[in-house]
């Protein structure tokens, strides 16, 4: 049993939507390639507006969401409000229909404050994935002064966390700056912890000819001087760092431009999207900002390839699987010493990293695959072949499924 709460749950998500992002493709990712490994699979998530109450995405697979919390979308933030219901509705189901689970993998604090519950009523274990902490977040939203604004209830998150984090069997982080965080901050050993990065489709994204590179940028109106950058619209992600970076950047590289695709379904997201438009009028930069809102999950790749730097601005990010995709579609990459991913690439090899406080460093290092093409190229193949290596979903499935069966049976003898 998966259990993935927030966000548009499906298998092909509408990435864009609210809380519909990283998490959700990672996992779908995973859940697929532990159905082609041979496992049985449910991916239990919140049913609400109009969907169905099953996806079967194959033999081995389905999504399966249980009706909680009226029909209206709930943040993530709020989700766990609701943590009660989904426990008594998801008991209910599993032992109408006879079900029995080896092991619940809980995705996310809402998910995992419900999972801990479920997995203690069915007597499994239970293996919790946290993809970001609430510790974490709140330093970093503190330092931009949104957190009380913005609602993030981080006193409240925190202390469920430290609760979880002690309850669960196993935790799975994905970066080991996560593993080091949940040691100081939530006391907690590293021995309970195992660090498993996330993973990308290695037959997805790849790198493509130079003759289909021109196809693509032609198709796309996207050129050898654009930046890309892509996300949820999310003050987190650095949008406004990559604005006040544009300036310097075309200092240096006078026909650079930015092409933003910032997901924005939601009232409070347009909302945010003004603000950020208004930021660019400001500085004298709208005009060199395209702005290309949800890109269609078929063009994803191409998008990735299309540049001539793919940028994560992001002040808080958990890991960044957008960049390692990137890479590993051959694309340059610029990263922030705020992420996950940047302890585990080789700067100069890899990929580049700045502080994401600082504008003109990341300008600086924007402009360096641009302005040294044997640095590009280095770049180019050197990255493509780490996120390869690094981050195969299959890869990924078998060391994940590792950690599951060492867990298997633990409370057999205490039915």
């Amino acid at each position: 049993m998966m259990i993935s709460l927030h966000g548009y749950v499906a298998g092909s998500p509408e990435l864009g939507k609210p809380d519909t992002g990283g998490q959700v493709v990672f996992v779908m990712e995973l859940a697929k390639r532990f159905a082609t490994l041979g496992y049985n699979v449910d991916v239990l998530t919140r049913q609400f507006e109009d969907q169905p109450a099953e996806d079967r995405i194959n033999e081995n697979l389905r999504v399966w969401r249980i009706p909680f919390g009226g029909k209206d979308f709930i943040r993530k933030e709020d989700m766990h409000d609701w943590y009660g219901d989904f426990v008594t509705n998801a008991l209910a189901a599993i032992r109408k229909h006879g079900l029995n689970y080896d092991v619940v993998n809980s995705h996310y604090w809402d998910a995992g404050v419900s999972g801990q519950k479920i997995a203690e009523e069915l007597q499994i274990p239970h293996i919790h994935t946290p993809h970001s902490l609430g510790w974490w977040k709140a330093k970093d939203m503190k330092s931009l002064g949104e957190g009380k604004a913005a609602n993030y209830r981080f006193e409240e998150r925190i202390q469920r966390e430290f609760v979880l984090y002690r309850s669960c069997d196993h935790i799975i982080t994905t970066s080991e700056q996560q593993v080091q965080l949940i040691e100081d901050e939530y006391d907690l050993p590293s021995e309970h912890m195992t660090m498993i990065p996330p993973g990308i489709d290695e037959d997805r994204f790849t790198a493509v000819t130079p003759g289909q590179l021109a196809d693509i940028r032609k198709r796309l109106k996207m050129s050898a001087k654009d930046i890309y950058v892509v996300g949820r619209a999310a003050t987190n992600k650095g949008y406004d760092l990559i604005i006040e970076a544009l300036p310097h950047l075309r200092e240096m590289q006078p026909d650079a431009r930015l092409v933003l695709a910032a997901g924005a379904n939601s009232a409070d997201d347009k909302k945010l999207l003004e603000t950020w438009k208004k930021q660019a009028a400001e500085m004298g930069v709208a005009d060199l900002i395209d702005w290309r809102g949800y890109i269609e999950d078929d063009d994803l790749a191409d998008y990735y390839r299309a540049p001539a730097v793919f940028a994560l601005p992001s002040r808080y990010e958990p890991f960044g699987m957008t960049a390692v995709e990137a890479m590993s579609c051959g694309t340059p990459t610029v990263l922030t010493t705020r992420g996950g991913l940047h302890e585990q690439v080789e700067f100069g090899r890899h990929a580049l990293v700045a502080d994401p406080t600082r504008p003109q460093e990341y300008a600086a290092m924007l402009n360096m695959p641009m302005q040294h093409p044997w640095l590009r190229d280095k770049l180019s193949v050197e990255g493509a072949r780490f996120a390869r290596r690094s981050f195969g979903w299959t890869g990924i499935a078998k060391r994940t499924l590792d950690i599951f069966e060492s867990f298997r049976g633990r409370y057999q003898n205490t039915y």
